[in-house]
């Protein structure tokens, strides 16, 4: 016997439960999906395509939407002999500016033996070889640019769409799909660039607990053998994801979790028990992912929020935050930042949903300013900053949380 056998008792195919999982049929997302397929029809038409601009949160079927549609346009486009229809799809993360997107474009078109260098020639160059990449490939061309917030100049994104217009094409239709997280990025595009780019404007939604239960009993039935799944399950998945921002992936991944830990504990079902266990270990690892990934400062900041909350000083103002940070600072013998640059890092941490700020609006004479408070368990906080609290000392609000019921070494 080897030393590794194979599970079969709870998983039929775990891959079901992934993120990059195409299910034959998406659920939850009807209504999306409907105005989706009308932006896409001129397509079919034989007509210059729509550029469309998708936005909303993770994790909402944005780029499982558009994968989705797209394989059946491929599918539908085969049957007519006048469409010649090409789909490249490029995801930007890391990618920050219009010359990276022209060159990783013309090597999408091109073979492997004849890729350009990212660096080292003149964009002018590049926005020629692309254009004559894509006349060549003629037909028409739909361009995906999934996380396309992380491009930092937009002339890629003026230059595509205004292509053929700006006559750099003749034989190729251009269609641009732009997939976005961050919903201010479009606020921030040029006029010229919105005017081009968002033809079609889709947002997105965060999923509600319904749609979630749609998504996790197709996924389970794929997923699991029958009747390992108990009664609840579902629902209690659904309900965490829904609070936790509508978020399909998180939901998935905590059935996944729950799955894994009954597999591991050799126990013939998921159980309510086993998500909740499940829900506390994902939390445990984020937060403690979210921290690990801060500056020291963001430490600092952080442990002066939760040490404030253990007093019941919270939602707190930055400037009622900045004493007690500041004293920390000192402890530990580095220079506090000043006043602006620790709100960044307030404003960073709300983002990783470690802590919440609330806007508040005192009018005119009051002006607006943020209210901060922690928005995770404080045992897990605690856990993860060991290392800045053995460095600035235990403060006296969270010294029974420490010394009577865990020690700094558990905290591990």
């Amino acid at each position: 016997m080897g030393m590794f056998q194979r599970d079969t008792e709870i998983y039929k195919n775990r891959d079901a439960l992934r993120e990059d999982y195409q299910p034959d049929e998406l659920v939850g997302r009807d209504e999306e999906l409907a105005r989706y397929k009308t932006a896409l029809q001129p397509v079919i038409n034989g007509e210059q395509p729509n550029n469309i601009f998708l936005y909303g949160k993770t994790g909402v079927g944005k780029t499982a939407g558009t994968r989705f549609l797209l394989d059946h346009l491929s599918e539908d486009a085969a049957q007519y002999d006048d469409i010649e229809l090409t789909i490249k799809i490029l995801n930007c993360d890391g990618l920050s500016s219009s010359y990276q997107i022209a060159t990783r474009l013309v090597n999408k078109f091109r073979d492997d033996s004849n890729q350009i260098s990212t660096t080292g020639y003149p964009r002018a160059t590049v926005y020629d070889m692309l254009w004559s990449e894509l006349d060549e490939c003629r037909g028409t061309i739909i361009i995906v640019l999934d996380e396309v917030d992380h491009i930092e100049d937009d002339s890629i994104l003026y230059q595509l769409p205004r292509a053929r217009a700006n006559g750099n094409l003749s034989n190729a239709k251009i269609g641009i799909i732009g997939i976005s997280n961050d919903f201010s990025f479009r606020d921030n595009l040029s006029p010229k660039v919105k005017s081009s780019l968002c033809e079609e404007e889709l947002q997105f939604p965060a999923y509600n607990a319904e749609e979630l239960i749609q998504i996790l009993s197709q996924r389970a039935e794929v997923a699991f053998h029958d009747d390992v799944i108990s009664d609840g399950v579902i629902q209690l998945c659904a309900a965490y994801g829904a609070k936790d921002a509508g978020d399909a992936r998180q939901s998935l991944d905590l059935l996944m979790k729950a799955g894994d830990i009954a597999r591991d504990n050799e126990t013939d079902a998921v159980t309510d028990e086993l998500v909740r266990e499940a829900r506390d270990e994902l939390e445990r690892g984020r937060i403690r992912e979210g921290i690990s990934g801060l500056t020291q400062h963001g430490h600092l900041v952080l442990y002066a929020v939760l040490t404030l909350e253990r007093q019941d000083k919270t939602p707190a103002r930055s400037r009622d935050i900045r004493p007690r940070y500041t004293s920390f600072a000192e402890q530990v013998g580095v220079d506090p930042l000043v006043p602006r640059r620790m709100r960044d890092h307030l404003g960073e941490l709300s983002m990783l949903g470690i802590i919440s700020a609330v806007e508040r609006n005192e009018g005119r004479r009051g002006g607006t300013y943020r209210e901060y408070s922690l928005d995770m368990d404080i045992n897990m906080v605690l856990e993860a900053l060991e290392e800045t609290v053995s460095e600035v000392g235990i403060h006296e609000s969270i010294e029974e949380l420490v010394d009577h019921e865990k020690t700094l070494s558990e905290y591990s």
